[in-house]
């Protein structure tokens, strides 16, 4: 039996069961702080701060915004944990020292963290897009697993979360979060009845003003529609979600794009990756049809809960026939 207080500690703390996911290039400190103003999760990638020096000014500053609005440990961090990462140590030593409630692992395995993490009261969340990494991410200590299902932006996964929430479930019943195109309440209501505790929500986020991409980068998000998405493992290596657009305007072509790159994220902010030109977006992005603050959506995302909540469900009625 897993431990199950951190999803009823944090649905006591939280307006909407949402974390708006850690997002490489967009998310910032402005994005994190807004959002537990906003009564739910931030997570910020340790990447996304250029230097180390830079995530030790973002670090504190997080901490002590959220704490002096009541909302202390309110967040999250993510953290890449694949060998080729040279920074994980010094992140390491900043994560325990301004305490976030959730350290979220990506690209490896989440026992690297693990020990220092608990050892301040932290949890450890590993992201996962199959079965079997699950499987694994438990079998390493994960105190919470975060899947990502196809339609996800960024680096996605690529099956349904219908099928992925169920099999993950019969064998995990810990601190769950689902990810993969979910872009509206109804998304969020869809995500909690098939099993899981949270949404994990990132491209409906990325055209707010507290984040950090670009005002082409926000307008290009509104004209998109799913069909604008591309799936390729041509810019970092992994198979991502990016909007077709972009990787136009970077000259990709067809060929190109089924080409896959070979996995290297060291020197994540140099001047030779393509992603810091290509902007990604997930099967979602059509539920951002204007650009508004963090808390304009979670007040929207909250306001179409209640509504969703005071309808019966179609099925429900079915024994009335």
């Amino acid at each position: 039996m897993a431990d199950r207080q951190l999803v009823d500690e944090l649905y006591r703390r939280l307006k909407i069961p949402v974390i708006v996911a850690p997002m490489f290039l967009i998310s910032s400190p402005e994005l994190v702080i807004a959002a537990a103003r906003a009564g739910i999760m931030g997570a910020i990638p340790a990447p996304n701060a250029r230097t180390i020096e830079e995530l030790a000014l973002w670090l504190p500053r997080i901490a002590s915004e959220t704490a002096a609005m009541g909302r202390d440990g309110m967040w999250a961090i993510n953290m890449i944990v694949h060998k080729t990462y040279e920074r994980f140590d010094a992140e390491l030593d900043l994560i325990c020292e301004y305490k976030p409630r959730i350290v979220i692992t990506a690209l490896g395995s989440p026992r690297r963290p693990l020990d220092r993490v608990h050892a301040y009261g932290g949890a450890v969340f590993c992201d996962v897009i199959t079965p079997e990494q699950a499987r694994k991410a438990v079998d390493a200590g994960a105190d919470g697993l975060i899947l990502v299902a196809s339609g996800a932006g960024g680096h996605t996964g690529q099956y349904s979360p219908f099928a992925l929430v169920e099999e993950v479930r019969g064998f995990w019943d810990g601190p769950l979060v689902l990810g993969g195109a979910i872009g509206h309440a109804r998304a969020i209501q869809a995500a909690l009845m098939l099993g899981a505790d949270f949404a994990y929500m990132g491209t409906r986020f990325i055209s707010t003003p507290e984040s950090m991409v670009s005002d082409d980068n926000r307008s290009m998000l509104v004209r998109a529609r799913m069909e604008d998405i591309v799936t390729t493992a041509a810019v970092t290596g992994v198979p991502s979600n990016w909007i077709r657009e972009s990787l136009d305007a970077a000259g990709f072509t067809p060929e190109m794009i089924e080409v896959k790159k070979k996995i290297d994220f060291s020197n994540l902010h140099g001047d030779t990756k393509a992603w810091k030109t290509i902007w990604g977006a997930g099967h979602g992005v059509g539920s951002t049809r204007r650009i508004q603050c963090v808390a304009d959506i979670v007040d929207e995302l909250a306001e179409e809960a209640c509504i969703l909540a005071a309808k019966p469900l179609p099925f429900m009625s079915i024994s009335q026939i």
